[in-house]
Parts: C-alpha cells; structure tokens; sequence
C-alpha cells in the first residue's frame, strides 16, 4: 500500500507540471465584474465557479497568453498556475522537500529526520477528534498537515503511529525555535480532521495546513519608478545592506545581476527549475546594474528559490526563510501571496524582532479578494501597485492591510537572459525593499520600526485623505524618509 501511495504521488507530481492546465494571472482590464467575482469566489474545498476556468482565490485568472492593447506584454512562462484547486478524489502534488535541514536556533541538536514506515500506514480505530474540524480556507495540499513538536525524532515518528500518518520531512526552523514536520495523509482523511485529531498529543504545538503560495505578477516603458518615488537615480545605493529575496529561480548570467547575487539557496532542489524571470526581475529591480539599474545599485542579494510555476508550499517557504534569517539580511523580499498561516505569521514576527525590514506584495487577485499573506501580517510591510499616473492597479487586492503604494504597472525590468515589461504587486515590493535599502545604507542603526514609521508619516496622500484600503498610506517618498527624523 505504501508503494502505491508513492507512485500515486509521483505520479500527481508529473501530472502536474505536464497536464495541468495553464491558469494564469492577468491584469486585462476586459475582464467583466462577474469574471472578476468568479475569480475570487473560489476556495480549496468548493467547486469551479464555470465550466470556462473559473478562478480561485489564490490569484488563478483567465486569459492567459493574452494581449490587451497599449504595447502590454504578457508572459504566461512566469504565471502558469501549475497547482489549481484539486478536486474531490486524490491528492494534489506538492513540491518536494528541501534535502537540508537549518541549523538549530539555540544549542540543542538537528534531530535526525524519521524515516517513513516501511508498511502499510493504517490510522488507529477510535482517535479522538480534540477540537471542531477545521474550515481550512485558500489553496493547500489535500494530503498534507504542518506540525511543530516538542520532542526528538522519536516522538516525531511515535505521533506518525498513534495517528496514521507518514513522516515526509522534518528539520529544526530557526525563525519558530521548533521541530516542523510534514506529516502525509494516506488514507484521504481530510485536512481539518486530522488538525483537529493531533490536538489531542500535548506533544504538537502548532498544526497548520501545507497552505500553497503565488507569486503576484500581472502581465505586462522605460523605469519611471525613481522620478515616481522622488529618488535620485545618480545618487542611489545600497551599498552593502543585505537584502534576501524569496522567489523563483534566477538568469545569474543576466547582465543587469552582474556581481548582485551574494549568495543562493534552493529550498526546493529535488524539483527542476524551468523558469527563472519572476526572481530575475525582482532582484535586478532591486539592485540591478548597468542598463537595467534597479533602486540600490551595490546592494548584495541574498536569493532563496522557493518558486516553480508560480507556486509554492508553506514549508519550502519557510525553509527559504529560515536560510535568508542566517544570512544575517536587513530586508527580505517576498513578493507571493497565499492564505493565512500561523506557521507564517510567527516566521514573519520572529524575524521582524530580530530587526529585519519584512516587505510583500499585496496581491493582484482583485478589489474583492481576501487578504492576501504574507502582506497582511503585523510588522509587514504590504505593497500595492501604481502606475506612471499614480494610478492604482486595477487588479490590486484592496484591504486596511495595504501598507505603502509604489510603481507596478508596465516597468522594463530584466527578464531571463534580457528584459521585458513587467506589472504586477512583486515588482512594487522590489520597489519599496530597494528605496528602504537606500535608507539603511545612509543610516546603518535605523530600526525597522523607524523605517516603517518614516515611510507612513512621509508618503504621497493618493485616494482618500489619510490612509485608506486602496493605496494605504500613499505613494512611497523616499527623500522625505530619508529626511524623516526617528
């Protein structure tokens, strides 16, 4: 039965990055309200909204590979959702576990990772349910739980047997302080029940779904982000401030990146990498030279791939995370949006208290879509699109969560082995974490509340006077917070 299992999920994998069809996100302003409601109407457990690809909320739009008029581009390659909602019946795939496990946050030992039992896996008769089954909302592997546990690889392995289920990855999280196991479902049992029944082993601090993330790009001349952000361009510099970056694979051999990239991690080794502009983009918009100058030419890249197709889970996501916190970086760059995780939302307080500068996109899913995470966390800074006109993205998520507006819309930005044009909340937070790299090279000791501060209390009012769900606290003036005193 185990065998079977294992080629069951090989073959979902394969599946997926073969068959699955091509659900791609879109800025196109053709789309009609009850597209755009559809789209965002849609959740793990539910059905499709239309028989025509109707949308998820996860950001999955129609019209991939499409052109809306204005010299936009659009580029499918970088927003293929290769993981849509799965239907009833078997499991969806997940990308597979990094190889490595982080170093421990304090002095105890890496426990060594169980191995999965070699029989069949039969879960115990009468488990007690410990709490209500969880409504788990947003996009997440069917067949999978996250849990922290307090205790050895024994203990690991003991709560695998009391509740049926498999040890598929387990490594010691700097940024949780814990054990994070990733626990399979073989016998369809369904997410929320099998959270609710580890409740009952004190042993389990923390039980979340293996929730899927997106990367928030929209389709799309020249940069006009630094007239935009009232940032000189012959004066700009991140000279030496550490900046990690959580996205796709990258073209390190692209010009604009020559001599940008620090240091890499590929949190997700056992999946090959077919696209690499999402992450080129982002980095060369932060820190690219040459041509294609980004907003902290000198600043030094620390990038996890944690992306393929557009997508992501909760726990190679926190792996990218716990690597970029060793790195001992100032700001990390997430430009991904996916469903609220508790898992995540500690990751992202326990770095934000180490004193690092946490900058994501808001999302592209729409006026009425959920929020969106990591952005919407505290101590976030959430990132929304602008563009030339200082008009918001159409397609921007809307939410009191929306930080800081900065240039989105239609921007050059390297791209593979060139460049190409590029809209989308990701290429705003590139953006906002450059212009705050420029802060920090000019004033090392400046706090990230500080920053954070700064930003609010300087930006450009857009919408409605003060903050609101829009544009947040404005258009980003990166002068005026540099000028800013704490």
């Amino acid at each position: 039965m185990a065998a079977k299992a294992v080629m069951l999920h090989a073959a979902f994998l394969a599946a997926a990055f073969v068959a699955a069809p091509a659900v791609a996100q879109t800025n196109d302003p053709n789309l009609s309200q009850k597209q755009i409601d559809c789209l965002n109407g849609k959740t793990a457990a539910g059905a499709n909204c239309d028989k025509d690809g109707g949308g998820r909320n996860d950001g999955g739009k129609p019209g991939a590979g499409t052109t809306t008029g204005g010299g936009a581009v659009f580029l499918p390659a970088l927003i293929v959702d290769l993981f849509p909602n799965p239907p009833a019946g078997p499991a969806a795939p997940t990308p597979n576990p990094p190889n490595g496990t982080s170093p421990p946050a304090g002095p105890a030992n890496t426990p060594t990772p169980a191995p999965a039992p070699s029989g069949p896996v039969t879960p115990p008769t009468g488990l007690n349910v410990a709490a209500p089954p969880r409504a788990v909302s947003g996009e997440f592997v069917p067949d999978e739980v996250l849990v922290t546990v307090s205790g050895d690889a024994a203990a690991v392995q003991q709560i695998a047997n009391s509740f049926g289920l498999q040890v598929r990855s387990e490594r010691q999280s700097r940024l949780l302080g814990t054990t994070l196991v990733r626990y399979g479902i073989p016998d369809g049992r369904p997410v929320g029940v099998v959270l609710a029944q580890l409740a009952a082993d004190g042993r389990t601090q923390r039980r979340e779904p293996n929730h899927i993330y997106s990367l928030q790009q929209a389709a799309g001349i020249v940069n006009y982000a630094f007239d935009r952000i009232a940032l000189d361009s012959k004066q700009a510099s991140g000279e030496n401030v550490r900046v990690a970056v959580i996205d796709t694979g990258i073209d390190d051999t692209n010009p604009a990146l020559k001599g940008v990239i620090a240091d890499q991690f590929d949190a997700m080794p056992n999946v090959p990498i077919e696209k690499r502009d999402h992450g080129t983009s982002v980095d060369g918009l932060i820190a690219g030279v040459g041509a294609l100058e980004g907003m902290a030419p000198g600043a030094r890249i620390f990038h996890a791939r944690a992306f393929e197709g557009g997508k992501s889970t909760m726990d190679v996501i926190l792996s990218a995370l716990d690597w970029a916190a060793e790195q001992d970086v100032r700001i990390i760059n997430m430009s991904f949006v996916g469903p609220k995780n508790d898992l995540l939302g500690t990751a992202c307080r326990n770095a934000r208290a180490l004193g690092m500068v946490l900058v994501a996109a808001a999302g592209n899913n729409g006026p009425k879509a959920p929020y969106g995470y990591p952005a919407a966390f505290d101590g976030v800074i959430a990132v929304t699109a602008t563009d030339a006109k200082d008009g918001l993205m159409p397609q921007a998520n809307r939410g009191p969560y929306v930080f800081i507006s900065a240039p989105g819309v239609e921007m050059v930005a390297p791209s593979g082995a060139g460049s190409d044009v590029v809209t989308g909340t990701s290429f705003a937070a590139a953006i906002v974490s450059g212009a705050i790299a420029n802060l920090i090279h000019t004033a090392p000791d400046r706090s990230a509340d500080d920053i954070e501060k700064a930003l609010a209390t300087t930006a450009k009012d857009l919408g409605p006077k003060g903050r609101d769900n829009d544009f947040g606290y404005g258009l980003l003036d990166i002068k005026a917070a540099g000028a800013a005193k704490e």
